[in-house]
């Protein structure tokens, strides 16, 4: 018996030890967009193979994945358009949520048409159909050419996917623009379904207009025009982002600033992660050529994100501390 005791409770200690030791993984937003699902696995794959934190992901619309941030239900939300909705804004005031870095400069969003619309295509044989169109305010006398097919009286707009927060803004542009009478706000069930439609659109030479965003590949695959809006004002905006706002004022959106967006708990627990992900940046062209490989191969964004990290180590080697860059390269030097 007295050799039994010890060897049993040394038994336990091997079974409980590393049970105790696991870390818990850091919950990430699984972003519906191309852009967001790819950012979401760079910064998945640092996490993971250089500082040896385990990670998942969980879905939802972005109004829900920010609302589950700022309970800290979520922990990471790798591509957050910060201060855009009502939800961030709140929660960000309370001290519940922060926008750490500046992901990528020159990111914009808007309303756009394709350049054949104004300029018409030789090549292709496509005529000018809406010569004159500069800004959102020439749109009614071109209602004709955006023709809903389902509702043949009114153009069509294709606005974001219900439960993004450029849907309601752009529901509300609707209305600050004047345009309810004179166009259908059309909204897809995804935002792979909304690139379907603008892509079939644009390959038969056909008008359409349309929400979007950069970075993105679609702005650096066709020829767009990004059609002219009110100048940005800060109290015109906030009635936008208000769903049930009955008197919506038109403006622009705000100068696009694209953050990780972290719960404050999570800064708390991991201080050294908020400082990888503050120093994280991504050229646009760069980005661009790595989201349209991702878009016409239909490659798994996991698979891209390692090919992206692989190609631009001098890139990523600048967000980390060495000894963690160098795990990261063995991770990604293994087959």
């Amino acid at each position: 018996m007295k050799l039994i005791v010890p060897v049993v409770f040394w038994c336990l200690a091997l079974v409980v030890a590393p049970l105790r030791a696991a870390p818990a993984p850091v919950h990430f937003a699984d972003l519906n967009w191309e852009s967001g699902s790819l950012i979401t696995e760079l910064l998945r794959i640092v996490v993971e193979k250089g500082y040896d934190i385990p990670t998942d992901t969980l879905p939802g619309t972005t109004i829900t994945l920010e609302t589950a941030l700022a309970k800290n239900d979520i922990q990471v939300i790798a591509e957050e358009w910060a201060g855009r909705s009502p939800v961030w804004v709140k929660a960000e005031a309370a001290g519940q949520v922060k926008g750490l870095g500046n992901l990528v400069a020159g990111a914009t969003e808007g309303w756009w048409v394709p350049e054949y619309v104004i300029k018409g295509d030789p090549a292709r044989g496509l005529k000018p159909l809406a010569p004159d169109l500069r800004s959102v305010s020439d749109l009614p006398r071109y209602k004709a050419v955006f023709r809903d097919p389902e509702n043949p009286d009114k153009g069509r707009f294709l606005n974001s996917p219900i439960g993004w927060t450029s849907e309601v803004v752009n529901g509300q542009k609707l209305k600050a623009y004047g345009l309810t009478d004179t166009y259908s706000n059309f909204r897809s069930g995804s935002g792979a379904a909304l690139d379907a439609e603008i892509t079939s659109q644009i390959k038969r030479g056909q008008p359409v207009l349309f929400y979007y965003w950069s970075p993105t590949p679609l702005l650096g695959r066709y020829k767009l025009v990004q059609l002219q809006e009110p100048p940005f004002d800060p109290e015109a905006w906030k009635t936008l982002t208000q769903a049930d706002n009955p008197a919506p004022k038109p403006t622009r959106s705000p100068p696009s600033i694209l953050s990780v967006g972290v719960s404050s708990a999570f800064a708390q627990q991991y201080p050294q992660l908020v400082t990888f992900f503050q120093q994280v940046q991504l050229p646009i062209d760069d980005l661009n050529k790595a989201l349209a490989t991702m878009s016409e191969g239909h490659l798994p964004p996991r698979q891209v994100a390692t090919e992206f990290l692989k190609a631009h180590p001098q890139l990523w080697r600048s967000w980390v501390p060495a000894p963690v860059a160098e795990k990261v390269a063995a991770a990604l030097a293994t087959p």
